[in-house]
């Protein structure tokens, strides 16, 4: 039964993906507080079959999300690595998680919001920067231009059918990730924690969190592509 299952979900995304030609799923697609390669991250979002995007950037993404505006969307993507928030932006967050509002994180998000707690449970995870208040051995880490081989979950629809991915890429290592996420993506990089892909649950939402995505020779790669278009229409459903 379990196996049938899977099927299902997986011909699912599959349809879905192929499907959107009447409706596209529309994305809240927030940047900020990190440099990116912006030529090449908006053309990649470009190409994602039946998908249709809105980019705002920090900080007027959260006072947008404040206002309600992520109630237009289908599912919103962050992209961002932002630490101010204000307690009515923090509402709203919750606000759509109770809603069962659908989240995807990428990369360096996993940093954002440092001093709000209820963010990293949303997340799934926690990249801890340096601080005087922090211990050595409490602090994340990261490094740069690595190969990344990937091993992909056969039990998730996301990732089902993927098998092992390559990316040259960003690592982040030492990080924290709850015990109760779906793992989607694992690599063994020494300098990597094991986990760099996963789906979390959080009151009404899920969310789905990868590690991937530092600069254009990733956005570039078909596979990376195909991986953020699963996770959104997967999301969408």
């Amino acid at each position: 039964m379990k196996k049938l299952y899977l099927l299902f979900q997986l011909l699912l995304v599959v349809a879905l993906v192929k499907g959107q030609t009447e409706k596209n799923i529309r994305i809240m697609l927030v940047t900020g507080g990190h440099a990116y390669d912006t030529i090449q991250f908006f053309r990649m979002f470009d190409s994602l079959e039946g998908i249709t995007y809105t980019h705002f950037g920090q900080p007027k993404a959260n006072a947008a999300i404040a206002a309600g505006e992520a109630e237009k969307f289908d599912v919103l993507v962050f992209y961002d690595m932002w630490q101010n928030i204000s307690e009515s932006e923090k509402k709203a967050y919750l606000k759509l998680t109770k809603e069962g509002k659908p989240f995807l994180f990428l990369h360096h998000s996993l940093v954002s919001y440092q001093h709000w707690p209820m963010f990293e449970k949303m997340l799934g995870g926690k990249y801890v920067e340096k601080s005087p208040d922090v211990p050595v051995n409490e602090q994340s880490t990261y490094e740069h231009d690595v190969w990344v081989y990937i091993r992909a979950a056969q039990n998730h629809p996301v990732t089902s059918g993927i098998a092992e991915l390559r990316f040259f890429d960003e690592v982040y290592g030492n990080f924290r990730v709850s015990d109760e996420v779906v793992p989607l993506l694992k690599t063994t990089h020494p300098k990597s924690t094991s986990l760099i892909g996963w789906e979390n649950a959080f009151n009404s939402s899920k969310i789905v969190y990868i590690q991937l995505g530092h600069d254009y020779r990733t956005f570039d790669t078909e596979d990376y592509r195909k991986l953020l278009t699963r996770a959104i229409h997967y999301l969408a459903q």
